[in-house]
């Protein structure tokens, strides 16, 4: 217990200190870019939780970038490295939307449970595949899961465009779903679902299996020093596939938990990044679930802050999208020092 306090202890300020010191770029880009200064920072740090319908958009959004940034958390401690998050949860929630406009033939609950386990068996393929490979081929994952995705999401794209399309519509999007196959909300009029709970459940879940048991311990020592493990007695090898797979598995879930909670129908380019974001939330928070709640927390309000402030009179959509690239550049900070420091430059 000791040791895993002195881990979270050391982490932690690797990602408290960039992340504060990155709220200073909103101050500084306001001031310069805003004709309203004083209502544009009210807006950046008091928007995001003014209102059930702020805040609860803010909590949804943290809800799925917990889920996809844990599915990366999930690659790393194995050992592996899944660029394909954004495709697996672009094809997750894709066939999460087929499952939860064509199976009429089934109840709204049972529905949404098959959707998410289609989600995630989508996901959960894409990744095994790249693990496949890896261990028959020795083709290295981070290639072929982002050729995979890359591959699949414009076919993905067709199928919204073509196939599933709701007609007599200009939205590239499906029809909406029926009430009774959409995630239970908790913040009405906003986009929060119980989509927060599971999320939540599942970080601490992992950190649960990779901390307290042995098959978890197996898992992280594999990825930390798979020659170490081999000496052990370990095969680093038969923990490729798991990894990748479940790692995918929570990328479909993801976007699961885009289609049938937050939007309530799927659309075209509807992952929006999130998958890339997931990554970089993973690297910051040095792959330790926890430390994804503060990170998480603190990236979400400053992005849900930037939104707020963009409605602001002479503070453009350019200026807080420039913000937070600016803010996962400096949080990232940290983990690109420690990897030149490891390689010796």
């Amino acid at each position: 217990m000791k040791k895993i306090r002195s881990v979270y202890a050391e982490l932690l300020p690797g990602v408290l200190i960039p992340l504060g010191a990155a709220l200073i770029i909103p101050l500084v880009f306001i001031a310069a870019g805003s004709r309203y200064p004083a209502g544009t920072l009210q807006a950046f740090f008091l928007g995001p939780w003014s209102n059930t319908w702020f805040l609860g958009n803010t909590l949804d959004s943290m809800a799925l970038l917990f889920t996809a940034s844990l599915g990366a958390v999930i690659a790393f401690r194995g050992g592996c490295f899944n660029l394909g998050c954004e495709g697996q949860i672009y094809m997750g929630g894709i066939a999460a939307a087929v499952l939860l406009l064509k199976a009429d033939f089934l109840s709204g609950p049972i529905s949404l449970v098959l959707a998410a386990l289609g989600a995630c068996l989508t996901g959960g393929i894409m990744g095994a595949v790249s693990g496949l490979l890896r261990k028959k081929t020795g083709a290295g994952e981070l290639i072929t899961s982002f050729l995979l995705a890359a591959a699949l999401i414009p076919a993905g794209d067709y199928l919204i465009a073509h196939v599933l399309r709701s007609p007599g519509v200009n939205l590239l999007a499906t029809d909406k779903f029926s009430p009774d196959r959409v995630l239970p909300h908790i913040l009405p009029p906003s986009s929060l679902s119980v989509s927060i709970i599971i999320s939540l459940a599942l970080v601490f879940l992992f950190h649960f299996f990779i901390h307290r048991t042995a098959q978890g311990y197996r898992f992280r020592i594999t990825g930390l020093a798979p020659d170490l493990a081999l000496f052990g007695g370990i095969d680093s090898g038969s923990y490729v596939v798991p990894a990748m797979a479940c790692s995918g598995a929570l990328a479909g879930l993801a976007g699961f938990f885009a289609v049938a909670g937050t939007y309530g129908m799927c659309y075209q380019g509807f992952s929006g990044g999130l998958g890339w974001n997931g990554i970089a939330m993973a690297l910051i928070a040095g792959n330790e679930p926890l430390i994804l709640l503060p990170a998480v927390f603190i990236f979400s309000s400053i992005r849900a802050g930037a939104d707020a402030a963009m409605l602001q009179p002479g503070f453009g959509f350019e200026t807080a999208a420039f913000i937070q690239a600016a803010v996962l550049l400096l949080a990232a900070l940290p983990f690109g020092i420690r990897y030149l420091k490891g390689k010796g430059l």
